[in-house]
């Protein structure tokens, strides 16, 4: 006795919708990974708890990478000056040639500053080490 599936109309088209998917990267077309350099930190202290982070990468995807590496280099340069926190005030991202550039400035400080664009310094330190994003 010979058990036969049973696939309606509308699963054979989705079954053969699917196959072509699977195909469809393969004529040709790249598919490509992201892969950042991160070509290094400057930090420059503008005043006691204020602190310009000059950053620079090539691959970024957007402008959000490079704020992300610019991020992780202020969460950690406040936890090596003892601080748990630091707060975004700015960044200016330029692209010339695949190189992305950064200048982002941050105010660093012991306790939660007030503010919408807060970090928790241990935190984003812990989450850049884990993305392999290099700190300062």
């Amino acid at each position: 006795m010979r058990l036969r599936a049973h696939i309606p109309f509308s699963g054979l088209a989705l079954l053969a919708g699917l196959a072509a998917c699977d195909t469809a990267g393969q004529g040709g077309e790249d598919v490509t990974r992201f892969a950042p350099e991160y070509d290094g930190v400057q930090t420059r202290l503008l005043d006691s708890d204020i602190v310009n982070f000059h950053v620079v990468m090539r691959g970024a995807r957007t402008t959000g990478d490079v704020d992300q590496y610019a991020a992780c280099a202020a969460a950690q340069y406040a936890l090596i000056r003892g601080y748990g926190f630091a707060r975004h005030l700015r960044t200016n991202v330029a692209k010339e040639g695949g190189v992305w550039r950064g200048d982002a400035v941050y105010t660093i400080s012991a306790a939660l500053p007030r503010g919408i664009k807060t970090l928790d310094a241990e935190v984003v330190a812990a989450n850049c080490a884990e993305q392999g994003i290099p700190m300062v």
